[in-house]
């Protein structure tokens, strides 16, 4: 028997909720499974993962494998680079040390990623502006001609 830490959907028809959970392989995605260790919902902005660390730390141990999307996942909560790094053989300190610089990594590229959103959105709000006064000119202009710039 092998073991897959893998998504069960929930949820109404076109709201997904997913549980992650410890499964037999053979069993259907949302078949019978061993343990439910976290949840996944990704329609909120941000999407909101709750997985429990222990757990899920438990059962990379014993050798569950993790489909692409729970990999995902996990390494987007820093489980996968605890798991990692208590594989190596460091002390709890040097793990946890670790996590915190990898934790302050992460918020950099997370502002950085919201910066450029800004930018973009402030940027095309600009160019939007600048198009419909643009409109605005040819408007007046062709009025005081008399003609309209549509009959052209």
């Amino acid at each position: 028997m092998s073991v897959k830490l893998r998504l069960k959907r929930m949820g109404k028809k076109k709201q997904p909720i997913y549980k992650v959970v410890a499964a037999d392989s053979r069993s259907p995605r949302d078949g019978k499974f061993i343990e439910a260790i976290g949840l996944y919902n990704p329609k909120n902005e941000p999407a909101v993962v709750d997985i429990k660390e222990e757990r899920a730390l438990y059962w990379l141990k014993v050798g569950a494998q993790p489909t692409q999307t729970v990999k995902n996942l996990l390494s987007s909560e820093g489980i996968l680079l605890k798991f990692d790094l208590q594989k190596k053989g460091l002390t709890d300190d040097k793990v946890e040390a670790e996590l915190e610089q990898w934790k302050k990594l992460r918020e950099a590229k997370i502002a950085a990623l919201a910066g450029k959103k800004a930018e973009k959105k402030k940027n095309k709000q600009i160019k939007t502006e600048t198009v419909e006064k643009k409109a605005d000119i040819e408007e007046k202009s062709a009025a005081e001609e008399g003609t309209s710039p549509k009959n052209e």
